[in-house]
């Protein structure tokens, strides 16, 4: 679990206001990054980008393993990287970077429960016919009331100027 961060600018209460968003490979992270983005500029916080990597499953070949995961934490920052360089085109602001290694749903909500300054969760929901999207329908069925931080579902098939319209 790594955290890279630059300067903070605090609210009042001695926190930022972070918007997370879960750094995935969905097309509707388009969506939730640039709906994040606006908001965090228009309300003078910033956006959190979330990668979990979820861990290898060849116990039996450490050597295996130990190369899968170096791989898929490369992978990881490579991406993060990525979207970082989106968040300061839109927002101006480089993103507080969070990378963890496990189970998505519960590195999410841990994460949540370790930052304080994670203000809202920003998921973009699935414009597909099978449905919202399997951590959506998770946190909307039986997480939602126990959430410490509101949940934003923007609809995924949202364009940037419909987004902006919003924010």
């Amino acid at each position: 679990m790594s955290e890279q961060t630059t300067s903070r600018k605090r609210d009042a209460d001695g926190g930022e206001r972070l918007f997370l968003v879960i750094a995935d490979d969905s097309p509707e992270l388009e969506a939730a990054l640039t709906f994040a983005c606006l908001r965090a500029r228009n309300t003078g916080g910033r956006v959190g980008l979330l990668r979990v990597i979820e861990p290898a499953d060849f116990q039996h070949w450490a050597a295996v393993g130990n190369l899968m995961r170096e791989e898929g934490r490369a992978e990881a920052e490579q991406l993060l990287q990525h979207l970082a360089g989106r968040v300061m085109e839109i927002q101006g602001k480089y993103p507080v970077l969070f990378v963890r290694e496990g189970d998505r749903k519960e590195e999410l909500l841990s994460l949540i429960d370790e930052e304080p300054d994670i203000r809202v969760l920003v998921l973009a929901a699935s414009a597909g016919a099978k449905g919202p999207g399997p951590l959506i329908s998770f946190l909307t069925k039986k997480i939602i009331g126990r959430m410490r931080v509101p949940v934003t579902i923007v609809p995924g098939g949202l364009t940037t100027e419909q987004i902006e319209a919003l924010t």
